[in-house]
């Protein structure tokens, strides 16, 4: 399965783990464009000194190790469709130029799911989409929260739950189902 992130997906530092995590472990195909990432680095820089260097750092690692998930839009694409808000445009074409199966996004009304389903494509919001990862593969996806877990603790210095830190994260149901496995 082939997955279009949107940069706010991409952006919050622990969902990005868990999404990439996911990805790392075989349990999708990722995508991007190169203004989604430059859209994640801009947000980044509003961190404070050295955060869009660090985003940029990031981005750098997920293009070494996705050569082929950056996609361009066709400019056919981009002419002939409409969204809500234009400047999402270029996420739904780079999604049908890279054959994408679905959007990752949590900007749910900028994606109509009726345009989406004229071009063969549907949107999730991360916390869905990761809990049904874990539905599928829960032995990688406990692995990967608890190394996200560890690093958040260590970066820290303080104790995470799981179910605490995904609430953080915006991915609550997750953080449930994966504390009642453990």
């Amino acid at each position: 399965m082939k997955v279009l992130l949107d940069a706010c997906v991409l952006y919050p530092t622990v969902m990005r783990e868990m999404l990439v995590g996911a990805a790392r472990a075989g349990l999708y195909t990722p995508l991007w464009s190169p203004r989604i990432l430059e859209e994640w680095a801009r947000a980044a820089a509003k961190l404070g000194a050295g955060g869009e260097e660090v985003a940029r750092g990031e981005i750098a690692v997920l293009r070494a190790n996705w050569p082929r998930a950056e996609v361009l839009p066709r400019g056919g694409d981009m002419a002939r469709l409409y969204l809500p808000d234009e400047n999402d445009i270029h996420v739904l074409a780079s999604a049908i130029a890279g054959s994408a199966d679905m959007i990752i996004t949590e900007n749910r009304a900028d994606f109509p799911r009726g345009i989406l389903l004229e071009e063969g494509l549907t949107r999730q919001s991360a916390d869905p989409f990761l809990l049904g990862l874990f539905e599928k593969a829960p032995d990688k996806m406990i692995e990967l929260a608890e190394e996200i877990r560890a690093e958040a603790e260590h970066l820290s210095g303080q104790s995470w739950p799981i179910r605490k830190l995904m609430k953080k994260a915006r991915l609550p149901r997750l953080g449930k189902a994966l504390e009642l496995a453990s």
